[in-house]
């Protein structure tokens, strides 16, 4: 029990702290996990790091789940997701309820943070691009990707695409070895392993259909656990398979970005942009199913994955899939920075002047996220002023 309410108490230290995104989530957690509290060592972290990066789903979020899993077990996994999402959760109900109260949707700071979602997110792709997109091979599946997903306008565009980026992963990539690196030292029982899997895939049937066939907190659970369960790289990729599965049937495009935008102002994990959708749509009760529908499947996956990630890691023609994948993903993103984000925000020359300058501050002059964001808002009513 005392392990238990420890694991709680770090994580939601550090989700009170965590600003950045993923790459620096994962700094805060070597800080805490690795050097001062030396939960795990280097080699146990790296290795953790790489598997959930492999996996679909919130990354850091991931690894801090088996960190709770190596230092408590199945409820220390548990409790580190709790106390590593709860602070983002509760801060995004309260601005989505302020929202929905005071219908904000018009307001100047709203205008001001779909500025700042143009930023983010052009910072995302070019960081992305940057990494996993070099190269005429790589750079051929991202532009098949973004392809993709603008032309064919429905939710499992991005999962076909991915699949395809897969396949041709295999024949393109011949010549890449994956990197081979240490094991693991975390131990899952094989019969909870594979229940764990069963159920992810289980679900990842049959949410598609509820998704489209069911009605009120059941659909919408459907549409977040699918989110998550088929969703690489991380929070900013979610955005264009929410942006399609809930705009305009569930809210509009307005307040859809306004919460995406308002989910970069706080610490913790950005899939926690779900509570804001599911509480916009559905009050608190929508609120908590939304986000534990979206880190179901990551949840799962790590308990999944684990035992048997050696063996998956230094298969060569997973290696060469991942590399497929990856630069799709970027594909994705670029996808979404185009539509429903620059459409939707840029409408003048200001607009785009304004939206500049934020990315310019975050990318060239290493501004925190919270500082343009702040900014962005400030600007924003700023300029409903004039």
């Amino acid at each position: 029990m005392n392990r238990w309410i420890e694991i709680f108490i770090v994580s939601l230290k550090l989700g009170l702290t965590s600003f950045g995104g993923p790459v620096a989530h994962l700094g805060y957690f070597y800080e805490e996990y690795v050097k001062r509290r030396k939960w795990v060592d280097e080699k146990a972290y790296a290795d953790l790091v790489a598997l959930c990066q492999f996996l679909p789903g919130p990354a850091s979020s991931q690894v801090g789940m088996g960190i709770g899993l190596v230092r408590g077990g199945i409820v220390g996994a548990f409790v580190s997701f709790i106390g590593f999402t709860l602070p983002s959760s509760v801060l995004l109900i309260l601005f989505a309820v302020l929202a929905t109260e005071f219908d904000l949707t018009e307001a100047g700071f709203i205008h001001g943070l779909k500025l700042v979602a143009v930023a983010i997110v052009a910072d995302a792709v070019l960081g992305m691009g940057t990494k996993l997109a070099v190269g005429p091979k790589r750079l051929f599946l991202m532009l098949l990707a973004l392809a993709g997903v603008l032309l064919l306008a429905h939710p499992l565009a991005q999962v076909g695409v991915l699949l395809l980026a897969a396949v041709l992963g295999l024949w393109l990539f011949k010549e890449d070895e994956p990197k081979s690196g240490g094991g693991l030292d975390i131990r899952v029982p094989k019969w909870l392993s594979v229940s764990a899997l069963m159920l992810f895939v289980v679900l990842l049937i049959l949410t598609p259909f509820l998704a489209t066939n069911a009605m009120g907190n059941l659909q919408l659970t459907s549409i977040m656990y699918s989110a998550g369960a088929l969703v690489f790289g991380g929070g900013h990729v979610v955005l264009p398979f929410l942006q399609q599965s809930l705009v305009p049937g569930f809210l509009t495009n307005d307040s859809f970005l306004a919460g995406y935008a308002a989910a970069q102002a706080v610490p913790g994990p950005l899939f926690t942009f779900a509570t804001y959708l599911g509480t916009v749509v559905n009050g608190l009760m929508g609120g908590i199913l939304a986000t534990l529908a979206i880190f179901l499947p990551g949840f799962l996956l790590v308990l999944g994955v684990l035992p048997f990630w050696d063996r998956v890691r230094s298969n060569k023609q997973v290696g060469r899939m991942l590399i497929g994948i990856n630069a799709a993903v970027v594909g994705i993103l670029l996808a979404a920075l185009y539509d429903p984000i620059f459409t939707s925000s840029v409408k003048t020359g200001i607009d785009f002047l304004v939206a500049f300058g934020l990315f310019c501050l975050l990318r060239f002059y290493h501004q925190s996220p919270l500082r343009i964001v702040l900014t962005g808002a400030a600007i924003g009513t700023i300029m409903s002023w004039i």
